[in-house]
């Protein structure tokens, strides 16, 4: 597993990590087995949220990382509707509880909501002066967003900025990676697989996934991963409560593409045109 430092955290953390947005499919016993085999695989970034199965993913995790709490960079995040100063500490405190732990190594903005940013900005503060974060950051912010909290946390943070980002979709690169790029921000890559919608094997990008993956002894979704960290400042965190799978993802740790075959995925996943805002899900 490759690490690489998360931001302007000093921290080196595991490039990819694990999700753990649970739908009604998954079931306690193989996320947590799942979880346990990422972190002996070097999946030590973990990333959560209160809103995940309304709190029980956190749970999962906690019984997870258990006796392992300081192998992990774990990441949670608040609701917008819970991210008012006094709302944002106590969602905090309730997700502490839930995992079992006395700190979060990030504590991120689920998305941006109606309560002022400098509400939330100032409950992290809070937070990281009483040890209960060590950072904060955000998730499915545009630069307008990135460039105000970067300002209201006097251009402390964010640490990171967690967004949707696959093959193909990719938005994000006309502007936010680069402006996370410029001020030593992370980006983290969610749902890197997309939503069933991965390229079919039968299809010319399916087959040059393919291609790529058997000239690097590896599969397709490693090269789709791969794909994604050409950033050094890049992570992704794709979610499996299956334990085949998640090997699978730990492979993509440590492979290269070379730049030749970047170039054809590039041409193969165009960025299409730049739009208004970046997607979310």
């Amino acid at each position: 597993m490759q690490y690489r430092q998360f931001g302007c955290t000093k921290r080196e953390v595991a490039v990819v990590g694990q999700g753990t947005w649970y739908g009604k499919d998954d079931t306690r016993e193989a996320a947590i087995n799942a979880l346990r085999k990422g972190l002996d695989l070097g999946m030590t970034h973990i990333d959560t949220a209160e809103m995940y199965l309304s709190g029980e993913a956190e749970e999962w995790v906690g019984e997870a990382i258990r006796r392992r709490r300081n192998e992990v960079f774990l990441v949670s995040k608040v609701l917008p509707q819970n991210a008012s100063r006094k709302g944002t500490v106590t969602a905090c405190e309730g997700s502490l509880a839930r995992l079992k732990t006395d700190r979060l190594d990030s504590y991120l903005l689920h998305w941006r909501g109606d309560y002022p940013l400098d509400d939330t900005i100032e409950a992290f503060q809070q937070l990281k002066s009483e040890g209960k974060i060590l950072s904060w950051g955000v998730s499915n912010f545009d630069v307008p967003d990135l460039k105000e909290a970067h300002r209201l946390g006097s251009h402390t943070g964010p640490v990171c900025d967690q967004v949707l980002y696959h093959l193909q979709e990719r938005a994000v690169e006309y502007a936010v990676i680069p402006w996370c790029e410029r001020h030593g921000a992370a980006v983290v890559a969610y749902s890197p697989f997309g939503h069933g919608d991965f390229p079919d094997p039968h299809t010319p990008a399916g087959r040059l996934l393919k291609e790529i993956a058997e000239a690097n002894h590896a599969t397709a979704r490693q090269v789709a991963l791969r794909f994604l960290l050409r950033w050094p400042f890049s992570f992704t965190i794709p979610k499996s409560s299956d334990i085949d799978h998640v090997i699978e993802n730990a492979g993509a740790g440590d492979l290269e593409l070379s730049n030749i075959q970047i170039e054809r995925l590039n041409k193969m996943f165009p960025l299409g045109p730049p739009r208004q805002g970046i997607p979310m899900l």
